[in-house]
């Protein structure tokens, strides 16, 4: 296997000759695209016309067994954190690129929360997701919110409408006692509410809409308190898709409904290239998320309304989920406060700056989402960015606006009670900012580090 792989490998001569071939208007032959480590030599060799993947095959079997076995442990963990008590539901992050890498990673965990799998016709199509009955099944259904980003509604319509006809299905399972089955007993109570279509479950923007639009106000430092990102993440995914006309309706009642009974957020990472500190739709959606349904747990009165979250991390062999905060921890040890990184991020000047200074802004954003303040975590970036005078030089000169964002975020943090930074160390943050509004300005143009 390993000399064929070398030799296919080997066959990357093939790229350039696509490209003439293209430009002659000639055929150039089609494959799935996909990643050697996750999908084997079949991706091999490049030079061909790769398109994502057939959506009528998704989840693929491989995808089914990973989301099967992620499920599994979460549910396993959750019943470990909570004295045995399965989670009455979930909410589950379905993004369309993360899909398409995956294969369907993510459906597969709704799938095997929910108690499913999926029926193929002769050509290996799936043609619906059938209910596991509960005795094969061995515990309750777990029900589920998608939280559907705005890719993933408009790339896989299909998939979207053979989820819901699942919901329809399993909400209305009669002979299945509400105990062993969390669909039909969130579907009971928001009949006896009078709430319509409680079978929803498929949340996205509005249709033609993207973006839970949290990330542009912790950009803007346009929020009071978390609770404000958490009902603007609710307002913008609180419309429902699935199957007939349900192209988007707005259904608030139902969305609140479910943040009220979510027990745990479910989010996949599907690349080793970036992971949740690095990208601002993580905490503007995944946090938010977490914020709107503890928000929603409290207001119902809920005893606790502590939500847990699980990153399921899907890029390697061992997709173990783990929890939130101890994922956090980790990225900021191995990227933003390790040495290297940041000297890596220097090196590259005005765009490594910017990088440096996103993931502070990210850092303010899953503090004020998911109350993640941990002080050493802004200790050690302030030493390492600010402090530490030639770092600080360096940046100023190669990104001025990024260097100024590094301080305004620790400021900001410091202030809202994210950080609990001296009076001393905060003064003297405040009066470097003020230095650098006024170069930025250009009321002072003297930079003594030229």
């Amino acid at each position: 296997t390993a000399l064929s792989i070398k030799g296919l490998l080997r066959q990357n001569t093939e790229e350039i000759r696509s490209v003439v071939r293209a430009l002659n208007g000639e055929y150039i032959p089609s494959v799935a695209g996909g990643d050697l480590l996750r999908d084997g030599p079949g991706v091999l060799p490049t030079g061909r016309n790769i398109h994502a993947l057939d959506p009528y095959r998704m989840p693929s079997e491989a995808a089914f067994r990973r989301g099967a076995s992620a499920a599994e442990q979460i549910i396993a963990q959750h019943r470990e954190q909570n004295e045995g008590a399965f989670p009455e539901m979930c909410a589950v992050a379905l993004w369309g690129l993360d899909s398409i890498k995956t294969k369907g990673d993510a459906v597969a965990i709704v799938l095997h929360l929910v108690g499913a799998r999926t029926e193929r016709d002769s050509t290996g199509r799936i043609a619906r997701f059938d209910l596991i009955p509960l005795e094969d099944l061995g515990r309750p259904r777990i029900d589920v919110v998608c939280n559907m980003s705005g890719i993933f509604r408009d790339t896989f319509q299909n998939v979207v409408g053979l989820l819901d006809d699942l919901f329809l299905r399993a909400a209305e399972a009669e002979g299945e006692p509400l105990e062993m089955n969390f669909i039909r007993k969130h579907t009971e109570e928001m009949r006896g509410k009078g709430i319509e279509r409680g079978t929803s479950r498929l949340f996205s923007n509005p249709s033609g809409d993207y973006g839970s639009m949290v990330n542009e106000r912790v950009g803007a430092s346009n929020w009071e308190e978390g609770r404000e990102l958490g009902d603007t993440w609710a307002s913008r995914n609180a419309f429902s898709y699935g199957k007939g006309g349900e192209k988007g309706q707005a259904r608030p009642e139902v969305l609140q409904s479910l943040l009220e009974t979510t027990d745990r957020v479910v989010q996949e990472i599907d690349s080793v290239e970036y992971g949740l500190t690095d990208i601002q739709e993580y905490y503007a959606n995944t946090g938010a998320l977490r914020k709107a349904a503890e928000t929603a747990k409290r207001s119902a009165g809920k005893v606790g309304g502590k939500v847990g979250c699980s990153i399921v991390e899907a890029f390697g062999e061992d997709a173990t989920p783990r929890e939130l905060e101890d994922v956090l921890r980790l990225e900021y040890r191995s990227k933003l406060l390790n040495p290297k990184w940041a000297e890596a991020m220097v090196a590259q000047g005005s765009g490594g700056a910017y990088e440096i200074s996103i993931r502070m802004t990210s850092l303010l954003g899953w503090g004020a989402t998911t109350d993640f303040k941990e002080d050493w975590v802004y200790d050690q970036a302030v030493e390492s960015y600010v402090e530490d005078e030639a770092m600080a030089a360096r940046l100023r000169k190669a990104n001025p606006q990024a260097f100024a964002n590094v301080l305004k975020r620790a400021i900001e943090a410091a202030r809202r009670g994210i950080w609990d930074a001296s009076d001393e160390k905060l003064d003297k943050l405040v009066e470097m900012y003020n230095d650098m509004d006024r170069l930025l300005e250009g009321v002072d143009t003297d930079d003594g580090d030229e």
